[in-house]
């Protein structure tokens, strides 16, 4: 029995998608519910060019879309406010949410960003993609893209070194 394309496009989806989500909201600055709507849209996209691009590189596809239009929807003035109901605990030393808290740092870090740099930054060291394949996805030439790699990363340098000491 043949497989229909729509079969293919979905063991795709299953196979891929918690991958898509996380690297959805690393570009997105951490927002669960962007990044969601993010893969859903990029996934919406893929599906209409299923025929052209599934059997040679889908998921290049879907993250070149998602690179472009997670810098496209950052370029918005106003995502809404986010109210918390209570203000969070600092970490205890040796506290196994200590993990948690650093990585939510680093997430936190990247949402301050330019969207480019958050982009390359996200595709060069955490999808671990060469240079070149990080300038195909942002649209730009290759030392383009190790400039807003390098000068993301030299940010996050700057962004996580900044550590409050407590006075007292």
């Amino acid at each position: 029995m043949k497989r229909t394309p729509g079969g293919e496009f979905d063991d795709f989806v299953a196979a891929r998608w918690s991958g898509l989500l996380h690297l959805a909201r690393l570009l997105t600055g951490g927002d669960r519910h962007r990044a969601e709507d993010l893969v859903q849209d990029s996934l919406v996209k893929l599906w209409s060019v299923w025929a052209k691009v599934g059997e040679e590189a889908p998921e290049a596809y879907v993250r070149r879309v998602m690179a472009r239009a997670a810098a496209k929807s950052a370029r918005r003035r106003w995502w809404g406010e986010r109210p918390v109901e209570q203000l969070p605990e600092q970490a205890m030393p040796g506290d196994v949410s200590a993990r948690v808290a650093e990585r939510s740092r680093l997430e936190s870090a990247l949402a301050q960003l330019p969207p480019k740099q958050r982009a390359a930054v996200v595709l060069r060291y955490y999808q671990d993609l060469p240079d070149r394949q990080v300038a195909d996805v942002l649209g730009c030439p290759v030392g383009t893209a190790r400039s807003h790699a390098s000068r993301g990363v030299a940010r996050l340098r700057q962004l996580l070194s900044d550590v409050i000491e407590p006075v007292g």
